[in-house]
């Protein structure tokens, strides 16, 4: 990312919830840095929607499409990402199909509430916290 864009790059991202698996969320091990585990996403592209991006995001990165997908919040810290400042519309969204690590991932997981891992990349942590203190899964 170039220091002289003088506007934020967008992204988008989306916690993904598997039907069968209500109290968990799909991250991807990231493929290129910032390494790590991730909530799945990337950057817009010029002509799509957030809608789209973030379809094709999932698909790229999951193989999965999906189903029932909300904007949840935005996120805009410019330290947000190290590779400069970004900011993020983050959706919600049910995945349908067997997920598989694909496009920049290296790895996929679904992980229970329980046992997400301690740290994430990004600001990803943060945006689960404030996932998880804004809805509760009774299914």
């Amino acid at each position: 990312m170039s220091d002289n864009n003088k506007s934020p790059r967008l992204t988008v991202d989306m916690i993904v919830r598997m039907i069968d698996k209500p109290n968990s969320v799909l991250l991807i091990e990231r493929k290129n840095p910032p390494y790590g585990w991730a909530i799945p996403g990337g950057f817009v592209e010029i002509g799509e929607t957030l809608e789209e991006a973030v379809e094709r995001e999932i698909r790229e990165e999951t193989s999965l499409t999906v189903d029932k997908v909300k904007q949840f919040h935005a996120y805009s810290d410019p330290s947000r990402d190290p590779r400069g400042h970004t900011v993020s519309v983050v959706f919600t969204g049910e995945g349908i199909g067997v997920p598989e690590a694909m496009s920049d991932a290296e790895n996929i997981r679904i992980f229970s509430i329980e046992e997400l891992p301690r740290q994430l990349a990004f600001d990803h942590s943060q945006i689960l916290d404030d996932y998880f203190k804004e809805f509760t899964f009774d299914d």
